[in-house]
C-alpha cells in the first residue's frame, strides 16, 4: 500500500481535491455517488499508473548508478566496504551459487562475467528473503524504494494533472465571475488551487532522483547484510553430523531376578 497506493493518493492529490469539491458530505445524493465513485477509480487508476510508471522509469535510474547497488557495491572496485567485508559476501554468494566467485583480476578481465555472478547472487538473496517477519528491515527498506521510484515516476503526470486543475478552476472563476468567497464553492475551488500550487512545489523540491538513490542504496546494503542472518546461515552453524554406529544387541543370560 505504501509503495503503490500512497504514490498514487500524493501524484493525483490535486485531482482529488477538485472532485471532492463536488460531494455534498452532509448528504446522500446521485452526484455524491457519482463524485464519490471517480474518486475510488481515481485512487486505483493512479496506483496502477504509479507503479507502471516507476518501473517505467527504473532502468534510467539503474544505468546512472552505472548498475544495480548491490552489483556495484560487491564490486572489488567499489569502496564501499573494506576489502575483508566483501570477501565475506563473496565467500556466501559462492557457497550458495556452488561456484567461485570472481577474483579482482578475473573482474578487470571480465567485468560483464563477474557482473552476472553478482547479479545471480543476489537473485539468490532476494528469492530467499522475502520472509517479512524474518526480514522486516529489508522489507520496510524495499517499500521506501518503491514509494520514492513509484512517486518519481508520477512526477511529470502530477505536474500536469496540476496545470489542467489549475487551468479548469480558473475557467470555474471566469464563467461564475465576479468570485464570491463568501460562496462555499467559490471558497473551495480557491483552496484546490493553492494545494495544486502547493504540490508542485513539493515536487519540484523534494521528489527527486538522488532520493530514489539514496533508498537503492539502503536496500542494497540491508540485503547483502542479510548474509549474516541466522535465517540464512542455518546449515554453516551445525557442526559435522556425528557418524551413526549400528547397536548390536547383546544377548544376556537370564537370571532369577531377570525372570
Amino acid at each position: 500500500m505504501r509503495a503503490r497506493l500512497v504514490p498514487a493518493v500524493i501524484g493525483g492529490a490535486p485531482a482529488f481535491a477538485f472532485v471532492a469539491i463536488f460531494i455534498a458530505w452532509g448528504g446522500i445524493a446521485l452526484t455524491n455517488l457519482i463524485a464519490g465513485t471517480a474518486l475510488i477509480v481515481l485512487f486505483g487508476v493512479f496506483a496502477d499508473v504509479a507503479r507502471r510508471r516507476g518501473r517505467a522509469i527504473e532502468p534510467a535510474i539503474i544505468e546512472k548508478m552505472c548498475g544495480l547497488p548491490t552489483t556495484v557495491t560487491l564490486r572489488h572496485r567499489d569502496p564501499t566496504y573494506d576489502a575483508a567485508t566483501k570477501s565475506g559476501f563473496h565467500a556466501f554468494i559462492a557457497r550458495k551459487l556452488g561456484e567461485a566467485a570472481p577474483s579482482s583480476d578475473e573482474e578487470t578481465a571480465d567485468p560483464e562475467a563477474a557482473d552476472a555472478f553478482y547479479e545471480r547472487g543476489t537473485a539468490w538473496l532476494r528469492e530467499n528473503t522475502r520472509n517479512r517477519k524474518k526480514f522486516d528491515i529489508l522489507f520496510n527498506e524495499n517499500v521506501d524504494y518503491g514509494f520514492r521510484r513509484n512517486l518519481l515516476g508520477l512526477k511529470r503526470p502530477a505536474f500536469l494533472i496540476n496545470a489542467v486543475v489549475i487551468l479548469v478552476c480558473i475557467g470555474i472563476f471566469w464563467y461564475r465571475w465576479p468570485v464570491d468567497l463568501a460562496n462555499s464553492f467559490d471558497a473551495r475551488l480557491l483552496v484546490v488551487i493553492l494545494i495544486a500550487l502547493i504540490h508542485a512545489a513539493y515536487l519540484a523540491l523534494f521528489v527527486t532522483e538522488q532520493g530514489v538513490f539514496e533508498a537503492s542504496r539502503s536496500y542494497a546494503r540491508q540485503l547483502l547484510l542479510s548474509t549474516r542472518s541466522p535465517h540464512l546461515n542455518k546449515d554453516s552453524k551445525r557442526g559435522p553430523a556425528a557418524p551413526k554406529t549400528s547397536r548390536k544387541r547383546v544377548s544376556r543370560p537370564i537370571t532369577e531376578q531377570g525372570a
